[in-house]
């Protein structure tokens, strides 16, 4: 289970740490305490082996196809953390023995693992450990890791087996060509692999430094090398209080690198390059290199975001800077090729595809904190267009129908085809998203439309944007079907963002995000013919115009119910059975329902995986459409209780939606349980709900549910707005957002709202119905909250 409380003085509320040692979790920490700074992700896997533990390196954008019956994926490359200890011979293990205070942790602020421990060893002989471990923001390509060990009792005889080992897998898949190994000048180790369909070459580097009670041991190591592995082995005799320390130091280079506009370079030239680069990094050593690394978080991390919050709760602020700390480590680096994976770089689990969560949960954080980012994750929609055409035209349809799961841009639908098992027939499942989940589209455009509103970036949208909106429009509008009975368009055959109902009619949340889509592309259209007729002639839409708006007034779109204002979820959600959910909602484990239900009778039930009316509620109020008489926030106030009722929140992308919701309707204290509960996603005491990797989305939402929901940040079809409610729990919150290329400084109470600009002009916004102009300084008393 993790502690929140071993953090004291300046490092108050930065420590995530586990406590006590069990084989049977390990997942847990491996995933929660993971090391990466968006070039690469490790799981932090305990450097002894252990049967369940799960070792992983992830290389952003690496994707490869093992076989043609496999999607490509992330592949798993070669691991240089495992560290093979022995003590008087026998294998080193936290199983044997005896074992006190033990601590593992990971140091947020500092951004390093550290585990240590006294062990006891099965003849007696007390000997204590420290690791450390940082994978560096400063130099994205290295790892360090550092090993100090005192020898408390008896002369002890140690010996560690450490090297480079490429017989990793995805879950058994082999994803990578048997490469060269080697050991140059009798200490540098150097590996290399090649991915078998994508042939990406990886250089793996590694050199380690030894030292006895601070003098540096030079001699010659044992040297070997098998298949797929080339390691080094010391033997150290240790006497009563002896201490010995090996720092190693790894780097991990592919020809997929193209940092700062480079070309890729000749497999030789990387070996080489990367070999210098070693070289120069073991001159300075772990401490200096781990201090670089330290600064950059501080510079670039926790300067830059800035984000404070004093609630009763100590961790609530712990959880935000979880946040920001994953958000920063999962964001890809120079590289508009790059996306974010479901489970960003910390586990096999969605293959490190993309998905909308990219869109919905996560990129708003980068919009309002680190607009470049944001624009190179469009941009790589935008690279991805070309393969949403394709899978647009393999469908019968025009424009880009997006994939419901993206890997490189240019691979097309990744999503694989079968899941699980049907606990009823017994046979796998169909999955279904990739071919009839269409919503990712128009999520797509509506992102392109959120980031140009908050950004102002007109350059983006006459490069990529106007186009990826148009495209879109053109794949709805070839999407939409004529219901000759209802006299209107439809769309059918189709799942929602609840993807526990598959096959349905006019989801509500597609029709209105579909029409969106076609408005924008309107608007988008009537802007240019006015600003700049011969860039909007460029992408030859004039006759596509009337057909967008053709078929956009004549789009069916489902209305509220009249007499309790309840907007149907699909055609057929309100006359299903309705059947007592609490079970499933007082669940400590996700879709316990299919121990009961398969999913053929799940769909006959109103029962709702995840936000789906109600994110549409959420989304549309910040567009033109916000106006609309279907939106009313009594509409939004009833429509919130009616599915929160019915919602089990099976998906991690769920509870946040929902904590927005509660609290814009005045449900204050639902509104901080349900945040409370989307932060025990990753940060609970289930051991194992985070053990196949963490919940990207998720962590995105965190800081949504604080900035949109708790300070009040939105933007309304371009206007600012900042209408503060926060929890009765929080006293105060500081934290910096973006707006139109300017940063504004908050700084919220439950009676103040204080704004601080740049003063390079005014800016605009709206708060308590009120517009306000702010130049450096502005002071707004809160009332009701």
């Amino acid at each position: 289970m993790l502690d929140y409380s071993l953090g004291q003085g300046a490092y108050e509320n930065w420590i995530l740490a586990e406590r006590d040692f069990s084989a049977l979790h390990l997942g847990k920490s491996e995933t929660v305490m993971l090391l990466g700074n968006g070039y690469l992700g490790l799981r932090s896997a305990a450097e002894e082996p252990y049967l369940n533990g799960q070792r992983n390196l992830f290389i952003n954008g690496t994707f490869n196809q093992a076989d043609r019956n496999e999607v490509t994926e992330l592949p798993n490359a070669a691991d240089a953390t495992r560290l093979d200890i022995r003590i008087d011979g026998q294998r080193f293990s936290l199983e044997f023995g005896k074992t006190r205070d033990y601590i593992k942790q990971l140091n947020l602020k500092d951004a390093e693992l550290g585990r240590s421990f006294i062990w006891t060893s099965p003849d007696g002989k007390e000997l204590q450990f420290r690791f450390r471990r940082i994978a560096s923001l400063d130099n994205p390509h290295l790892i360090g890791m550092k090993l100090e060990m005192e020898c408390l009792s008896h002369a002890t005889s140690l010996s560690i087996t450490s090297g480079i080992d490429a017989r990793m897998s995805n879950s058994g898949v082999q994803h990578f060509m048997e490469g060269d190994h080697r050991i140059i000048e009798e200490r540098y180790i150097q590996l290399t692999q090649t991915t078998t369909q994508s042939e990406i070459d990886f250089v793996h580097n590694a050199v380690h430094r030894l030292k006895l009670n601070d003098e540096e041991i030079i001699g010659k190591a044992d040297m070997d090398m098998d298949r797929r592995r080339v390691w080094m082995s010391f033997e150290i005799e240790l006497q009563p209080n002896d201490k010995f320390v090996m720092e190693k130091l790894i780097t991990v280079h592919t020809s997929l690198d193209s940092e700062n506009g480079e070309e890729p370079i000749s497999l030789s030239q990387l070996r080489e390059r990367s070999l210098g680069e070693l070289k120069k990094h073991e001159e300075e050593g772990y401490d200096k290199l781990a201090e670089s690394h330290r600064l950059t978080w501080q510079q670039k991390v926790w300067d830059e975001y800035s984000f404070e919050v004093e609630s009763e709760n100590p961790v609530d602020q712990l959880a935000i800077r979880f946040a920001l700390y994953h958000l920063t480590a999962m964001a890809p680096r120079n590289d508009d090729r790059l996306g974010i994976g479901a489970k960003a770089l910390s586990g096999e689990a969605y293959k490190g595809h993309s998905f909308w969560d990219t869109e919905i949960f996560i990129l708003p954080f980068f919009i309002y904190s680190a607009p470049e980012r944001a624009r190179s994750l469009l941009t790589y929609r935008y690279l991805g267009l070309p393969s949403a055409r394709r899978k647009a035209g393999e469908n019968g349809y025009a424009g880009a129908m997006y994939p419901w799961e993206m890997a490189w841009p240019t691979d097309g639908e990744a999503t694989p085809e079968w899941g699980g098992i049907d606990i009823v027939t017994g046979e796998r499942t169909k999955i279904w998203p990739g071919f009839i989940e269409y919503h990712i589209s128009a999520d797509i455009a509506l992102a392109v439309y959120q980031y140009a509103n908050a950004t102002g970036d007109e350059e983006f949208l006459k490069q990529a944007g106007y186009k990826m909106v148009f495209e879109t429009a053109r794949f709805w509008a070839s999407r939409l079907e004529w219901n000759e009975n209802r006299e209107q368009f439809e769309i059918t055959d189709v799942i929602g963002p609840d993807e526990y109902k598959e096959h349905v009619d006019n989801n509500a949340f597609t029709n209105y995000m579909a029409y969106f889509n076609l408005k924008l592309a309107l608007r988008y259209a009537e802007k240019l013919e006015k600003d700049n007729p011969d860039l909007l002639a460029s992408f030859g839409v004039e006759a596509a115009y009337n057909d967008w708006q053709r078929k956009a007034e004549g789009l069916y779109l489902p209305q509220p119910r009249e007499g309790d204002l309840i907007l149907p979820q699909d055609d057929t959600y309100l006359t299903l059975q309705d059947i007592d959910l609490d079970k499933y909602k007082q669940q400590t484990k996700a879709r316990t329902i299919y121990r009961d239900y398969n999913p053929e009778q799940i769909n006959a039930i109103q029962v709702t995986k995840q936000a789906d009316v109600v994110l549409l509620f959420y989304l549309m109020e910040q567009t033109f459409l916000k106006d609309d008489f279907r939106f009313t926030q009594q509409a939004k106030r009833a429509n919130f209780f009616y599915y929160e009722a019915r919602t089990l929140h099976d998906s991690s992308l769920s509870l946040t939606t929902h904590a927005i919701a509660a609290n814009d309707i005045g449900e204050r204290e639902r509104a901080y349980e349900l945040f409370q509960r989307a932060c025990g996603i990753d940060m609970g005491p289930n051991m194992d709900s985070s053990s196949d990797g963490l919940h990207a989305a998720s962590i995105g939402g965190i800081w949504k549910a604080a900035v949109f929901g708790f300070a009040g940040v939105r933007q309304s079809d371009g206007i600012l707005q900042i209408n503060p409610r926060l929890p009765p729990e929080w006293r105060r919150m500081r934290f910096k957002i973006y707006w139109q290329g300017q940063p504004l400084q908050l700084d919220i109470t439950g009676e103040l709202l204080k704004i601080k600009g740049s003063g390079e002009r005014p800016v605009s916004f709206e708060s308590g119905g009120t517009v306000h102009q702010l130049d450096r300084l502005l002071e707004i008393p809160l009332s009701g909250n």
